[in-house]
């Protein structure tokens, strides 16, 4: 089969978006069990909506529930089984192997099992191992070079592949992440990361703090929690605590391609609406070779993201094959955010006259620009804003019925952003 676009959907906009924009599967995750316990996720009242939508689009659809159970989820999980059988999907993303035999007996032997990211599969003895357990698909830890993955899709050739591609990157082996347990309480392996890891951190060393540090040294102290100290120890050059930049992996599909790689994982089930539809577009046009591919490849670096590199995908070394500079693993700079995504372009309601859902305020005078799944953009300075009443305003807001006429040629579901600061 051809290669694989997933990605991400953390609630029913974003599902929508994730097809529209070109994915040929999206992966979503149950109220009760998905590893991103702050995303929206879906619920029981979403059920016909998602269903309706696969029919329309004939997609594919992942359930993920990689969380790690303990006894309480387990029964929750059992007693909701009859619950999750209406539901459309066609594979189940777990690294709990305790779920194998639930999953199996309450779908059959038949069932399409994927071993999440979380199970640290980098090998090709363990991908074998996880095949004979029932496994039709692995998602290979992020750890994996691509000399590696070669080497286990020729050990396992009737094994699907699937990698991370594009998105944030956890400091931790695989995700397996206990940072936020211990500074924040909140349990990156039941859902709920803080993230703990992209806090902003201050260097202490000062003779003062050597009194509170038994051992002396250097400590970090983050921003929001001043005169709390976490001794450190420096080991090759680099501290631990810090966080990781993101992956992109945009201008290498050919490699991945050839190292065996079945599916391209997109990471943000916690971002934007924005962010899913300008990523997954990029990828689409790039596995199409679109002649216009570079230009929504630029879109990519207009979204909210940190720093790109490749990962670990060519090994460990400090030269970025996206970038071409010199890299350090272990830092990053903050966030970099060009656009602010304003909202959709509704539904028309007279000529070149359309309904808005706006999530962030718009003004008279401002340069909007539409973007659709094959419109790379449309500028427009001379748009009008409406009321309800069809009379014009200074400004639409988000939460009320407001209009905007405009000459360009868009269409219903367009995206509006503009431009904003870059941090």
């Amino acid at each position: 089969m051809s290669i694989e676009l997933l990605s991400p959907a953390g609630n029913l906009e974003k599902l929508r978006l994730a097809f529209s924009y070109g994915a040929d599967a999206a992966y979503m995750g149950l109220s009760d069990f998905s590893l991103r316990k702050n995303a929206k996720n879906f619920t029981q009242a979403d059920w016909q909506e998602v269903a309706q939508l696969k029919q329309a689009t004939g997609k594919r659809l992942y359930c993920t529930m990689n969380m790690l159970f303990d006894e309480h989820s387990l029964a929750r999980l059992k007693e909701q089984l009859p619950i999750i059988k209406t539901w459309p999907f066609d594979a189940f993303i777990i690294s709990d192997l305790g779920l194998v035999p639930i999953l199996q007996d309450a779908f059959g032997d038949s069932v399409e099992l994927h071993l999440s990211t979380q199970a640290s599969c980098t090998n090709s003895s363990s991908a074998s191992m996880y095949r004979k357990l029932g496994f039709s698909r692995v998602i290979l830890g992020r750890e994996t070079p691509l000399e590696d993955i070669r080497r286990i899709k020729d050990a396992n050739p009737g094994l699907e592949l699937e990698v991370f591609v594009h998105g944030a990157m956890c400091m931790a082996y695989s995700g397996r992440c206990l940072l936020s347990s211990h500074l924040a309480g909140r349990s990156a392996n039941q859902g709920d990361c803080s993230h703990t890891c992209r806090w902003n951190y201050q260097l202490m060393g000062s003779e003062a703090l050597q009194s509170v540090l038994a051992s002396g040294g250097l400590a970090l102290q983050e921003e929001q929690r001043t005169g709390v100290y976490y001794p450190i120890a420096e080991q090759d050059g680099y501290t631990t605590i810090l966080s990781s930049k993101d992956l992109c992996m945009i201008d290498h599909l050919a490699e991945l391609k050839e190292s065996g790689v079945d599916s391209l994982k997109i990471e943000g089930r916690m971002k934007s609406s924005y962010y899913v539809a300008v990523v997954t577009r990029a990828y689409r046009k790039a596995l199409d070779a679109d002649p216009d591919w570079l230009s929504y490849r630029e879109d990519l670096f207009n979204i909210s993201h940190r720093e790109y590199s490749t990962g670990f995908f060519f090994g460990h070394g400090n030269i970025d094959p996206v970038m071409g500079e010199s890299i350090d693993k272990s830092t990053s700079q903050g966030y970099i955010r060009e656009y602010l995504f304003c909202g959709f372009i509704g539904k028309p309601v007279a000529e070149n006259t359309y309904a808005l859902d706006l999530k962030n305020q718009v003004r008279t005078g401002m340069r909007l620009e539409y973007i659709g799944s094959d419109e790379v953009k449309i500028e427009d300075e001379h748009f009008v804003l409406l009321n309800e009443q069809f009379e014009p305003i200074e400004q639409a807001d988000h939460g009320k019925v407001q209009f905007l006429k405009t000459d360009k040629d868009i269409a219903e579901g367009y995206i509006i952003r503009r431009e904003t600061m870059v941090k």
